[in-house]
């Protein structure tokens, strides 16, 4: 029978450094996880990263930061090559990276969009492909995207748009990846209390979002909170293995599909 278990696994996190990466990173390792490569995109993010490291070790696990600007095809390439060559091949490879722009369409500049389409969509597209290469078989592949998927709004065009396309990369990787037992999901958190959501966001629509899902009220900000994602995400790399192929929308009620 096979093992879907975390403890002793290898694990690779794009953005793997702060906010819900970090924190993802240390819930496995305190989980049983082997090693831990830990992913950060620029030297202003390396202190947090550095952080998340030293917290992975205390918990017993290896951990080593690697940093890349992940819009290039190249650079994911040698993202997963430095993990493997540090902790050996990834059981299991979890994909935090993404930017939020809140913008009316008709404002929206071709550099901005270019911007975003790298971000969320090229970058997605690159790990995945990296990870069916890299994953030891029956691994587990993961990609956090938005629950805007599930909602009819204005201003997120770009945003929800350059994520969309996860959907599609998911659900085919899960078809040819399956055959080595490797399943393939995508997470859609619900509007995160996280510094990437306040700068987007004016104090009128903070005040919306903070009581738009059905489940508010017990939030504690009222938004989704980063501690209620990472059971989903220890799930699916575990237990939830037998899920494939799908994109959850976890946000308390906020949207749905």
């Amino acid at each position: 029978m096979t093992d879907h278990s975390i403890q002793g696994k290898t694990v690779i996190i794009a953005g793997g450094g702060k906010n819900l990466g970090g924190l993802i990173a240390r819930d496995l390792a305190a989980h049983g996880a082997k090693a831990i490569a830990i992913h950060f995109n620029s030297p202003a993010s390396k202190a947090e990263a550095d952080e998340t490291v030293a917290a992975v070790r205390a918990a017993g696990a290896e951990a080593v930061a690697l940093q890349g600007d992940l819009t290039s095809a190249g650079a994911v390439e040698k993202l997963f090559a430095d993990a493997v060559a540090a902790i050996g091949r990834p059981d299991i490879a979890i994909n935090t990276v993404g930017r939020v722009l809140k913008k009316p369409i008709l404002e929206i500049t071709e550099a901005e969009y270019d911007e975003m389409s790298a971000v969320n969509a090229k970058s997605a597209f690159f790990f995945i492909k990296e990870a069916g290469r890299h994953l030891n078989d029956n691994g587990k592949l993961v990609t956090l995207v938005t629950s805007l998927l599930g909602a009819y709004t204005p201003f997120y065009a770009s945003y929800a748009g350059t994520k969309a396309p996860v959907e599609h990369f998911t659900r085919a990787a899960s078809k040819e990846f399956g055959e080595r037992g490797i399943s393939v999901t995508a997470i859609g958190p619900g509007p995160m209390d996280t510094p990437f959501f306040y700068p987007a966001e004016g104090e009128d629509a903070v005040a919306y979002h903070k009581t738009a899902a059905a489940l508010s009220a017990f939030s504690k900000t009222g938004l989704t909170d980063i501690e209620d994602i990472v059971p989903y995400i220890r799930f699916m790399v575990s237990d939830g293995w037998w899920m494939t192929g799908q994109t959850i929308l976890v946000n308390g009620g906020y949207t749905t599909k």
